[in-house]
């Protein structure tokens, strides 16, 4: 493909933000007590349900519904399948199941993988993750299980960078400036800015149609496992730098799989609506989107592969979900 046909039809680099929700600003809500400059500037207001500003055709914020029709509180394995499949995961399963994808959930995401269905479409995709051959050791003696994300990528073939690729800014960490790794994790990896993180994120979406990167900083500070005012100004940084580098025919799309940081009165996850953002040329595509099993079709709309969401019958055989 072209850079002439990768501008016409646009380019996108997608954040997944692990836990984050959208709740009325006050002291309990952490995303309006504690200042997030850079993020601020960009949507006119704080990252809160009364703080979103008038969408235009580069810029679309609102909340999404996480809970999908399914009782109970939405949780990281179905949210996450929903978000990177197009499918309802907790419908499918009949409710909301936690941590990693279970086996019919792995399943889902081997078939309708947003990666995969790009790459099936011709586009060039990437998961910027870096990943450590001691990740790798781990998953293989059974002491670690794979996230929604990283099987998202494994079902497109993609490319997952390593600890090398991080060395040479070809990828991101999760923790976006290496303290975490370093401190916790056991590793020696020359400390960043999230500002430096971020640029190096919007600079591998020139090279790729579609680039996926995760983070779940704010989720563990939403469990309160990492301090909320730790964490938000790194994320503001990050994503700041992101929004202000991207390539000019690049789309960014950031979107969460449930509530949790943004209230401090429990460690646990919310109901809340999530936040859609979408900024570049393509935001547009994303206006109509009103839950997270919406944001990967959007996102293939925006590629011009195609959208909706695929057609996959629940467990139970008595539903099914049409394309959209």
């Amino acid at each position: 493909m072209t850079d002439e046909q990768r501008t016409e039809s646009g380019r996108v680099l997608f954040i997944f933000l692990d836990g984050v929700g959208l709740a009325q600003a006050g002291e309990d809500n952490p995303l309006s007590s504690v200042p997030m400059p850079r993020l601020r500037d960009w949507l006119g207001g704080p990252l809160v349900l009364d703080g979103r500003r008038e969408e235009t055709d580069d810029l679309v914020f609102h909340g999404v519904d996480a809970c999908l029709g399914v009782a109970g509180v939405p949780q990281s394995a179905t949210g996450q399948t929903a978000l990177f499949t197009g499918v309802n995961a907790p419908a499918f399963v009949g409710e909301h199941i936690a941590a990693y994808p279970t086996c019919p959930l792995r399943e889902l995401i081997a078939e309708h993988s947003l990666l995969r269905r790009a790459a099936e479409g011709g586009k060039k995709v990437l998961f910027a993750n870096a990943h450590s051959e001691r990740f790798w050791q781990m998953v293989h003696d059974g002491d670690r299980s794979l996230s929604a994300s990283t099987l998202t990528a494994l079902a497109a073939g993609a490319p997952i960078p390593t600890l090398d690729d991080l060395l040479h800014g070809r990828a991101v960490l999760w923790d976006l400036t290496h303290e975490i790794a370093n401190a916790h994790m056991g590793y020696a990896l020359p400390q960043i800015s999230p500002e430096l993180a971020g640029t190096r994120l919007a600079g591998l979406a020139r090279g790729y149609d579609l680039v996926l990167f995760e983070t779940f900083l704010p989720d563990l500070a939403g469990h309160r496992r990492l301090d909320p005012a730790w964490v938000i100004p790194r994320l503001d940084g990050f994503l700041g730098a992101v929004l202000e580098n991207r390539p000019r025919d690049c789309t960014v799309v950031v979107c969460s799989d449930h509530g949790n940081l943004e209230d401090a009165r429990s460690k646990l996850h919310t109901n809340n609506p999530v936040p859609l953002l979408a900024a570049g040329p393509k935001a547009s595509c994303f206006r109509k989107v009103r839950d997270i099993t919406g944001v990967a079709g959007a996102i293939l709309e925006t590629l011009g592969t195609g959208g909706g969401r695929p057609e996959v019958a629940h467990q139970s055989g008595t539903r099914t979900m049409q394309h959209a």
